[in-house]
């Protein structure tokens, strides 16, 4: 367990990153609530669209494609917890997406970006 907790801390520190190369403002990370987890909200500097990141890291293919971890329920707790960050905020009527961040740490690193997943 402790293994996989360092792997998705790393692979979280290379997507912050490569957003912020890509032109992206790291607004938060990690945030939690009791409808779940935001593991980054950035502000995209070019849409100027707000946008909530699921990053996924693995280093392997045993189980799929990382965005393949997200499924049905994890959308809702998602869903739930980007609905109380915007009110929490008070941040009504801005443009938002949710993006996912895959992290390939196999033989080398790779990132796939994916944009408005849900």
């Amino acid at each position: 367990m402790y293994f996989r907790k360092e792997i998705g801390k790393w692979g979280e520190n290379l997507a912050c990153q490569y957003l912020q190369r890509e032109n992206y403002k790291i607004i938060e990370r990690n945030f939690l609530c009791n409808q779940g987890e935001i593991d980054i909200i950035a502000k995209d500097m070019n849409k100027k669209e707000l946008v909530f990141f699921e990053v996924k890291t693995r280093s392997n293919f045993k189980y799929g494609n990382p965005a393949d971890a997200i499924d049905i329920n994890k959308q809702k707790h998602m869903k739930k917890a980007i609905k109380y960050y915007l009110y929490k905020k008070q941040l009504e009527n801005i443009p938002i997406r949710v993006d996912v961040v895959e992290v390939y740490i196999v033989e080398d690193c790779k990132i796939n970006h994916i944009k408005q997943v849900f």
